[in-house]
């Protein structure tokens, strides 16, 4: 299988465990569904870097870079991304999260004094402009429970973009530790996720409020919750891992970037309507604009 399809694989695949999360996420509520995947991936990730090896290369140097990179992009980002799932359902939630390319190239703008000019400014104005479209356009009366707002629309905007800054945030944090090459990627992914549930365990114990279950978990959602994990994580990010091996990295970064677009067909299939013209435009405009942000970056 060429890369191409490999990307496009994973991004059909993050598209799957997003529907699959719906659920789960609504039940116990975003941050108990949140500690709940954390631990189970903790487990995946950490059970692949112990049969290969991986481990190994791992150093107290990198620990504290990767840690801080899961604490914001994942602890943060993750939990936000699944509060915004909760308020929004899937197909929004998921656009503003496709703003994390936005983000990245504005960061790299700040911190790395990059240039935002040509294709790329395009790209961005095209991300922000379909998700924009798609958002607010979007709508059309539904009696699809995972297109209706469950209270505020802007709290829950503010949650995806929340999301989507962290995320960019988080991967900054830890690349210049994954670009040296001398870290093993599940390893390093496994170190962000498992700082990231350390914080959710230390949150649970205090007794926080927010970290208490909506619901108590029972086998159906558990199961659903370790498909969502093994289809994102275990199979989702390995496929990236080999595709960046064998391929373009701009090319692998966008076409699995377009997860946004398969998202509409799926949720069509699962609930018989067919998404509004202006979802299927805006997301197509907002992944088009993802593409020229990361097919211009230069990484």
């Amino acid at each position: 299988m060429g890369y191409e399809w490999l990307a496009v694989a994973s991004a059909s695949l993050w598209a799957i465990a997003a529907l699959i999360s719906v659920k789960p996420a609504r039940h116990l509520g975003a941050f108990a569904y949140s500690r709940w995947r954390m631990f189970l991936v903790t487990l995946m990730l950490g059970s692949m870097s112990l049969l290969t090896g991986g481990w190994q290369t791992l150093t107290a140097s990198t620990l504290p870079q990767l840690a801080l990179s899961g604490l914001i992009g994942i602890f943060i980002g993750d939990t936000a991304l699944y509060a915004c799932m909760n308020r929004l359902g899937p197909r929004r939630s998921g656009l503003l999260f496709s703003c994390h390319a936005l983000f990245s190239a504005l960061l790299g703008l700040w911190l790395f004094n990059e240039q935002l000019t040509g294709w790329r400014l395009l790209g961005a104005i095209l991300v922000f402009a379909g998700v924009l479209l798609a958002i607010l356009f979007g709508r059309r009366s539904s009696s699809n429970e995972w297109e209706q707002i469950r209270g505020s629309l802007g709290i829950g905007i503010g949650l995806g973009l929340t999301a989507a800054l962290c995320q960019s945030l988080g991967v900054i944090i830890a690349k210049p530790v994954m670009m040296s090459g001398t870290v093993d990627a599940v390893s390093g992914s496994g170190i962000r996720m498992a700082s990231a549930l350390l914080a959710h365990c230390t949150l649970r114990t205090i007794g926080m409020p927010l970290a208490r279950p909506i619901n108590p978990i029972n086998r159906q959602i558990f199961a659903l919750i370790t498909a969502n994990g093994f289809l994102a994580m275990a199979l989702g990010m390995t496929l990236i891992l080999v595709a960046l091996r064998q391929g373009e990295v701009g090319m692998v970064a966008i076409l699995s970037s377009t997860t946004p677009v398969i998202l509409l067909p799926l949720l069509w299939w699962h609930s018989g309507e067919r998404p509004s013209l202006a979802a299927w435009v805006g997301a197509l405009i907002a992944t088009l604009g993802t593409a020229l942000v990361l097919g211009f970056s230069g990484h």
